[in-house]
């Protein structure tokens, strides 16, 4: 009689921005909030319990598909419905006191990393600051094409981040100081801002 073992899946390789196509864009999007109503450090962890709270539905379902059901930790991987042919998946690989990061898994529409953070203004008393500041290129031609190109996964990518600021906002309480801050910076290019 032949011995059988079970598969064993095996991990997806992150997909780090330098195996990417085209330019490499660092974006980052931001809000401040006056007053919020529990400290920086108690809001970020409510986030990483609650991350697809945060996310458009309907632009960026995130579904954790390995790791436990509560808080994210390293290792935990999320699988990502975007709208259009964009889905991909993710994996935390870092968590901090006032940051958590994830990186880009194989067949990801982009390749590289996207960081949140939530800290203390770094002039404005009483004030904290969230943000998303993402380093990445395109996966592939196709994607550099459809992406950056025609401009399609472009703003959806925009709209879903700019709405997971705006929640996160709204959940903080206290006074949103600006709307939510975009900064999109081209490899080689000046940083351009759209208010």
């Amino acid at each position: 009689m032949q011995k059988t073992f079970p598969l064993i899946a095996m991990p997806k390789p992150e997909q780090p921005a330098h195996t990417g196509s085209g330019p490499l864009f660092e974006r980052r999007y931001w809000v401040d909030v006056q007053h919020p109503r529990q400290p920086a450090e108690e809001l970020l962890r409510y986030i990483e319990c609650h991350l697809p709270d945060f996310s458009p539905d309907l632009l960026a379902d995130f579904e954790k598909s390995k790791g436990a059901h509560d808080c994210l930790a390293v290792g935990d991987e999320y699988n990502i419905k975007i709208l259009g042919p964009w889905n991909g998946d993710v994996r935390v690989t870092e968590v901090g006191a006032d940051f958590f990061e994830l990186a880009t898994l194989e067949s990801h529409p982009e390749a590289g990393r996207i960081r949140f953070s939530l800290r203390p203004h770094a002039t404005l008393p009483a004030t904290m600051r969230f943000e998303i500041h993402s380093w990445a290129r395109s996966r592939d031609g196709l994607v550099a094409f459809t992406y950056d190109t025609l401009g399609l996964g472009r703003r959806v990518q925009q709209q879903t981040w700019e709405t997971f600021c705006q929640r996160v906002a709204d959940y903080c309480g206290g006074l949103q100081l600006v709307p939510v801050q975009v900064e999109t910076i081209k490899q080689d290019e000046t940083p351009v801002t759209n208010a």
